[in-house]
């Protein structure tokens, strides 16, 4: 009794790891290749990868790492690259400041350019070696997520 347990294990876990390969073999449609290059038609190493509810390219301009993501139509939502603490605005280093996590360390701080034309800015705080978290202010300094990560 116990061997069939072990083997219908083994034959789930074989099933459900060859779901996970086919999602990432789907085909990028034309429409999100060329979305992408019209917007950054500079880029450099583009690799793809599949969200499932949409497409992410991450490239490089200049020496800096870039993450754009798009729909699976091909419509921009948004694109994502690391910055240095000290590069953030004054309106967002007085926000965190003034937030419950201004004694929390920064791990990591990313400029997200939106698809409204806005930009939000994305700082990985931590206390400890388990608590982490990610806060995400608007140019004004606002605090708009609080969001618990790992």
């Amino acid at each position: 009794m116990k061997r069939i347990f072990f083997i219908t294990g083994i034959v789930a876990t074989i099933l459900l790891s060859t779901q996970g390969v086919s999602a990432q073999i789907r085909k990028i449609p034309a429409e999100v290749t060329d979305s992408f290059t019209a917007k950054y038609p500079e880029a450099k190493g583009v690799e793809w990868r599949d969200k499932l509810t949409g497409f992410s390219a991450a490239f490089t301009i200049e020496n800096t790492n870039y993450l754009a993501n798009f729909s699976n139509k091909g419509d921009w939502q948004n694109t994502e690259h690391e910055i240095q603490q000290d590069e953030l605005p004054s309106a967002v280093s007085d926000g965190l400041e003034k937030s419950k996590y201004a004694d929390w360390e920064v791990l990591k701080v990313d400029h997200i350019e939106l698809s409204n034309e806005q930009v939000e800015y994305r700082i990985e705080v931590g206390k400890g070696d388990i608590k982490k978290r990610n806060l995400y202010f608007n140019s004004k300094g606002r605090l708009t997520k609080d969001k618990l990560t790992l």
